[in-house]
């Protein structure tokens, strides 16, 4: 059973005249195999600052505090070492990759994780199921990663990596945004199959309610200014729909 700890994280972002801008000011947060847990949070409340921070991006500066995977420092990892180490990150944004097709991209991660390269015939036939699962035209195995795709195809293809790497936690960075309802079932089937096996820890970050009622979390955190002002399950989540995260932010305004 996997385990990621997240202890008093706190983590600044460098302005172009050199301060550091504080983001996250103090997050507890713990991440089992199995679990699913939501993080809640106006825009600007350093959601996605926790994600990348977590995955390495090296444009934020880690101040204070400790995370750990199974018991090993991640913030003492380079990018890849925490990818191989089991952390993945779907983000907002994916990124184009020219010359690289989205099947030797694959073969080469999982070989990356896995320490050996995947027999070619077996891999094909995981590689065509997964996209058929996706609703995936396979001709997009040949194609560059990311390159001339959609919104709704480049966030499949996240979670095409999800259901084939099989992590120890997965960090979904706002996979609803851009998502017509048809293509969010679709990739909150894919999700729901990776929680059904038990073995991925999966951290959602949302603005949104909606994902919710495809992926149903067993823990819902609110945040707010950069910490985790309050928890519960998804009840919580009904009542952010219901009225919003105002209270939460006076409340962290008040305090601050």
């Amino acid at each position: 059973m996997s385990t990621l700890e997240i202890h008093d994280l706190q983590v600044s972002v460098k302005l172009p005249d050199g301060q550091l801008k504080p983001i996250l000011a103090g997050v507890d947060l713990t991440v089992k195999a199995g679990e699913t847990h939501a993080i809640m949070g106006p825009n600007g409340s350093g959601k996605s600052t926790l994600a990348y921070s977590i995955a390495g991006h090296p444009k934020y500066e880690i101040t204070g505090g400790t995370v750990t995977l199974d018991g090993d420092d991640v913030l003492a990892m380079t990018v890849d070492e925490r990818a191989r180490a089991g952390l993945f990150l779907a983000m907002q944004y994916p990124v184009e990759v020219p010359g690289v097709s989205v099947a030797n991209f694959l073969r080469t991660a999982k070989t990356a994780i896995d320490g050996e390269a995947p027999k070619l015939r077996t891999w094909a036939g995981e590689l065509r199921g997964a996209m058929e699962k996706l609703h995936m035209d396979p001709a997009f195995a040949q194609r560059n990663v990311n390159e001339g795709f959609s919104g709704g195809e480049k966030k499949r293809h996240e979670i095409m990596q999800l259901e084939l790497l099989k992590p120890k936690v997965a960090i979904l960075d706002e996979t609803d945004s851009g998502l017509d309802i048809d293509a969010l079932r679709v990739v909150s089937e894919g999700v729901n199959r990776v929680r059904e096996t038990g073995d991925t820890g999966l951290l959602l970050i949302t603005h949104y309610t909606r994902i919710l009622r495809y992926i149903k979390p067993d823990f819902v955190h609110v945040f707010v200014a950069g910490k985790i002002v309050r928890q519960g399950g998804p009840e919580l989540a009904e009542q952010l729909e219901t009225s919003g995260y105002a209270e939460f932010v006076e409340k962290a305004g008040a305090t601050a």
